[in-house]
């Protein structure tokens, strides 16, 4: 396996000495973050030998097979709904919950199964760690259940919310966050389940599909094709990034530090850039100059671009417990651009 994940074994934010020998029981093990940290977790029993049983709560075993390849002997998998997941049975001391819609398409299409799969999956996995005593449970969030932010209430601290446009089918993700937030606050106050929730930044780097679409992808494959990256807005929204190493330690450490119904942004304030900020660190530094960041703005926002935004992270709060993020951008690049390389 490779050596980069020793970069979250050695992190000294996390309890390793409380999960070992642990039964930890994560959903969405076959998205993006869920993946990354399930992999930090073989590699510990491989490395440390932290003796942890890893279950994974999946919906189709043989995307999991090939996902994890010869790996997948030393996983249990669940074949399950995530809406009835109650019921699975087993023990688990700590619950990792990363499932969720991530896709934009259908957050639009689909806005009632977006809501409905979100408060119910995160309902089913609260019960389950109430019904197991469970030591300690991470509900994976995202930055985008702050809405709509102003410039003036930067930096974004926990317990600063923006606007959601409720007549918007798209605020279906935004506010089903927001709820399954509250949700785990209020089992960690009426029921004592030791919960909390991590607002991830947008995050890649090692682990990132070679079929992802987003703009940092774009970005990506225009540096491997010596093209040119072709803007179609002055790409002056911020945005907040987060390598996936980072957020895995991230997630590990408030396992078992964070405090029960406490919300953690996930973040490097460092990475904060505009997208055209973004663009000229891939064309000037990745690409060696290379290529060239051109700009193709048309007249009508025909490719339906959202607004421009400023929103700026705070991780004090995260920082708190110990944990500190070791990657910049190019770095997240760097381990983007090598671990697709260990795919072809």
């Amino acid at each position: 396996m490779s050596s980069v994940l020793d970069r979250v074994i050695n992190d000294r934010s996390i309890s390793w000495g409380a999960l070992r020998d642990s039964s930890v029981l994560i959903t969405g093990g076959t998205g993006l973050v869920g993946s990354v940290v399930v992999r930090a977790l073989l590699y510990a029993n491989e490395a440390i030998d932290a003796g942890i049983q890893i279950s994974l709560l999946v919906r189709n075993t043989a995307k999991t097979k090939d996902l994890y390849g010869d790996q997948y002997q030393s996983l249990h998998v669940i074949e399950s709904d995530i809406c009835s997941a109650d019921d699975i049975g087993g023990s688990y001391d700590y619950i990792i919950h990363c499932a969720s819609v991530t896709n934009s398409v259908m957050m639009v299409s689909n806005p009632v199964e977006t809501i409905d799969t979100s408060y119910r999956g995160t309902s089913a996995m609260l019960s389950l760690a109430r019904k197991c005593g469970i030591k300690g449970m991470v509900y994976v969030s995202s930055m985008e259940a702050y809405g709509v932010t102003s410039e003036d209430m930067n930096p974004i601290t926990e317990d600063k919310l923006g606007f959601v446009d409720l007549t918007n089918v798209r605020s279906s993700y935004q506010e089903s966050k927001r709820i399954c937030e509250l949700l785990c606050t209020s089992y960690a106050s009426e029921y004592d389940v030791p919960v909390c929730s991590a607002r991830l930044a947008q995050t890649f780097g090692y682990g990132v599909s070679s079929k992802e679409s987003r703009v940092f992808a774009q970005f990506a494959r225009s540096v491997i094709d010596g093209s040119d990256i072709v803007l179609h807005t002055k790409g002056e929204s911020v945005g907040n990034y987060c390598d996936t190493l980072d957020t895995a330690s991230a997630i590990l450490c408030l396992l078992t530090k964070g405090v029960p119904g406490e919300t953690y942004n996930v973040a490097n304030e460092a990475n904060s850039c505009r997208i055209n900020e973004m663009a000229s660190l891939c064309a000037d530094k990745l690409a060696s100059g290379k290529i060239n960041v051109v700009y193709d703005i048309p007249e009508s926002n025909s490719y339906g671009y959202a607004p421009a935004t400023c929103m700026r992270l705070s991780t004090d709060k995260l920082r708190s417990l110990g944990w500190e993020p070791q990657f910049t951008l190019e770095d997240m690049y760097s381990h983007l651009l090598s671990y697709w390389d260990t795919l072809s």
